[in-house]
């Protein structure tokens, strides 16, 4: 066994320990006979792999630098990623990416390009064995290789100011007439976009990595400053409407603070609208999947989730499902974002998958309502195995205020359409949508949290709603002759 390290871009200090290196003989047979291309040594091929111990637990390592051969992918990088992935399908491994890139190496064609269909289908056989990928991405990583298998892993980091995109600045000038501004194809862009989960500092990368994969143990959530920071102790009003007024005050935690409050590590799954936010995290040492609603992630303290928002959830649900881990959701919401925007984007639609993402969970889940349900927009997390409800939490087929307007033709009913609603807590266990009901105290919803996860099953998501239903109906005999 060695204890050196694979070498990465020139100024980063790597620290996995090596136990195997990999396919250190392979090299191109310059496949094309492209004039003037000196096909590399094995020794400095573009891509490295390697068995690995990171904090103590094994892993494969892809390391893919643009220090060597511009980090392309020709089919020598190709065969040792698709190997690195059947190396670790095999052995149930997760696997580490350290990745800058130029893209396909144009010297070797076609058969440069299709490296991206293999490494893709090498990948999927290694996320359908319900193993995990993290990748962290320095800079540039741009072309086929950050199209294909490197935003294929399941978790992605960047190096801080990083070039990041499909096309690398050279490529949109001659494509498009100009280059992009200064904002484009960096890390940060990619961040607020979602399209990676995280900019972490160089010599965190590999703190980063191993937490990803579920090595080490990573920070815990902190909500951003200015919020609240304990649950709400006033006393539950008595009136559904002034319950309904008090979920919404801005005094109020929101779901970001009850997962900070409920899990003890995260690592971000990043969207583009701050009004979910999900991530990897454990509960009282458990690895779960968190997806908690936020209303303060947006304008005004009422955020309406887009569809990007949803987008997030089943990115964050279909993860849980394929590595078989429980998952939590917190629900917090006025409801889903009915504007023209969300319309043309697809609001329903992926309402409706992430629903269907709900339903097709094979691992346990738990829904916790902390604040106000609003209509479909919260039901789409609430299709749980087990749900729970704070005592001063709410939870209605439509907002009042839309209901009274369709009803009665008059928003200002709404506090009387609160009350004929049954919207409180009490009243959606009595009627049996609900299974709990939690004092909004941090641990006793700990307490009510834990003990959900390790009893719920796949399935009794069904089971509750259809006892609820089969309650709510009947039906009429006719007499036979």
């Amino acid at each position: 066994m060695t204890t050196d390290v694979l070498t990465s871009p020139p100024d980063v200090v790597t620290d996995p320990i090596v136990l195997e290196r990999w396919d250190e003989d392979h090299h191109s047979a310059d496949p094309l006979g492209f004039r003037d291309y000196v096909p590399p040594a094995a020794e400095d091929e573009s891509v490295r792999t390697a068995l690995v111990s990171l904090a103590s637990r094994e892993a494969v390592w892809i390391d893919c630098a643009f220090a060597r051969q511009g980090g392309t992918m020709g089919s020598v990088a190709g065969d040792r990623i698709v190997q690195a992935f059947d190396r670790a399908t095999d052995r149930g491994l997760p696997v580490v990416q350290t990745v800058s890139s130029g893209g396909a190496r144009l010297q070797e064609g076609m058969v440069s390009l299709v490296q991206m269909a293999r490494a893709a289908s090498a990948a999927a056989r290694h996320a359908e064995a319900g193993l995990m990928t993290a990748a962290y991405l320095h800079s540039p990583c741009t072309g086929g290789v950050f199209a294909s298998w490197a935003s294929l892993a399941d978790v992605r980091a960047a190096e801080p100011g990083a070039t990041i995109g499909f096309g690398g600045p050279r490529v949109v000038a001659q494509v498009t007439g100009q280059f992009p501004p200064p904002t484009s194809h960096r890390a940060e862009s990619a961040l607020e976009h979602g399209l990676v989960d995280a900019v972490v500092p160089v010599e965190g990368r590999w703190e980063w990595l191993a937490s990803a994969v579920g090595a080490a143990t990573a920070c815990p959530l902190v909500p951003p400053g200015g919020r609240a920071h304990q649950p709400d102790r006033s006393t539950v009003p008595a009136d559904p409407y002034e319950l309904l007024v008090r979920c919404r005050s801005h005094a109020r935690p929101s779901g970001l603070e009850w997962a900070a409050w409920l899990t003890d590590s995260w690592v971000e799954l990043r969207g583009a609208d701050p009004s979910f936010r999900a991530g990897l995290a454990t509960v009282s040492g458990q690895r779960v999947v968190v997806v908690a609603m936020d209303r303060f992630g947006g304008r005004d303290g009422a955020q309406h989730p887009t569809p990007d928002a949803f987008r997030l959830a089943q990115r964050a649900l279909t993860l849980a499902d394929r590595l078989r881990l429980p998952v939590l959701t917190l629900i917090d919401t006025p409801g889903a974002d009915p504007s023209p925007a969300s319309e043309a984007a697809g609001i329903a639609g992926e309402i409706a998958r992430t629903l269907l993402a709900m339903a097709r969970l094979r691992s346990p889940s738990v829904g916790l309502v902390v604040g106000e349900g609003g209509s479909g927009g919260a039901i789409a997390l609430a299709h749980s195995d087990r749900l729970l409800m704070t005592e001063g939490a709410v939870f209605s087929v439509i907002g009042p205020e839309a209901g009274a307007a369709i009803l009665y033709r008059d928003a200002e009913r709404a506090p009387e359409l609160t009350r004929d609603l049954r919207m409180t807590a009490a009243d959606l266990q009595h009627i049996g949508v609900v299974d709990a009901v939690v004092a909004e105290d941090v641990a006793a919803v700990r307490r009510a949290v834990v003990g959900a996860l390790a009893t719920a099953v796949p399935g009794q998501r069904d089971q509750r709603i259809d006892a609820v239903t089969a309650r709510s109906t009947t039906r009429t005999v006719t007499p036979t002759n």
